[in-house]
C-alpha cells in the first residue's frame, strides 16, 4: 500500500511556490498597485488582486495578510523613493532643507514612472479611512519623523507635517486636480515659490 502524499494546509505555498517566492511576491505587489489604481481601496479585493496576479487568494494572504497589509506593502514600494530620501536631503544643513526637500519630493511627482502609483495611493487615501490611516502611519514613521528629529525648535512634528502638507497640496493640485496655471507651470518656477514656504515651516521661529 502506497502512502498518500501529505496534504498541504490551506494557503500554504508549495515547494515550487516557495522557491519562486520573490518573483511571486513582486507579481502580487504589481497586481495590487494596478488594482488599487483602477478601482480604489474600497472596490479592490484580495480575490481580485490574486486573480490579476494569477495566483490563489490564499497565497496573497500567506505573503501579506489582510487587504490593509497588502495596501501598506504597495505603498512602501511606490513611496520608496520619497520615504527613503537620501541622507544629504534630510541630514544636510537646515538652512537649505526647504529647497532640497521641495525639489526632491516634487521631482518624484514629475517622473511618470513614480507618479502613477503615487496617484493611485493618494486617491485611495483620500477616499477611504483605512487607506488614509495606513498612509499616515507609513509617511509619519519613515519621513516626517526623520525631519522633525533635526528641528531644535518648538513643535517640530507640527512643522514637519505642515511642510509635508505644503508639498502634497502642490502635487495634488498640479497632478490630480490639474488646476491651471499650476498644472502646466515650469517646475523651477514652482520650486522657487514653494521652497521658501517649506523652509519657513521648518525653521522660522
Amino acid at each position: 500500500m502506497t502512502d498518500a502524499a501529505p496534504r498541504r494546509g490551506r494557503g500554504r505555498p508549495t515547494r515550487t511556490q516557495t522557491q519562486a517566492a520573490p518573483a511571486t511576491r513582486d507579481r502580487i505587489l504589481e497586481a495590487a498597485r494596478e488594482e488599487f489604481s483602477e478601482r480604489g481601496y474600497e472596490k479592490t479585493s484580495v480575490r481580485g488582486i490574486a486573480k490579476s496576479a494569477g495566483v490563489d487568494s490564499a497565497l496573497v494572504h500567506h505573503y501579506f495578510g489582510t487587504k490593509e497589509q497588502v495596501f501598506e506593502a504597495a505603498i512602501e514600494v511606490a513611496f520608496a523613493p520619497a520615504l527613503g530620501a537620501p541622507e544629504k536631503i534630510v541630514e544636510g544643513p537646515l538652512d537649505g532643507v526647504g529647497e532640497r526637500l521641495t525639489r526632491f519630493v516634487l521631482g518624484i511627482w514629475e517622473n511618470p514612472t513614480s507618479r502613477t502609483p503615487l496617484l493611485a495611493i493618494v486617491r485611495s487615501a483620500v477616499n477611504n479611512d483605512t487607506a488614509a490611516a495606513v498612509f499616515r502611519r507609513l509617511v509619519a514613521a519613515q519621513l516626517l519623523r526623520r525631519i522633525a528629529g533635526r528641528i531644535d525648535l518648538p513643535d517640530p512634528e507640527l512643522r514637519a507635517e505642515l511642510a509635508a502638507a505644503q508639498l502634497v497640496g502642490v502635487a495634488m493640485l498640479r497632478h490630480v486636480i490639474k488646476v491651471e496655471p499650476l498644472a502646466s507651470a515650469d517646475l523651477e518656477r514652482i520650486v522657487a515659490r514653494v521652497a521658501p514656504v517649506v523652509q519657513g515651516h521648518l525653521t522660522n521661529p
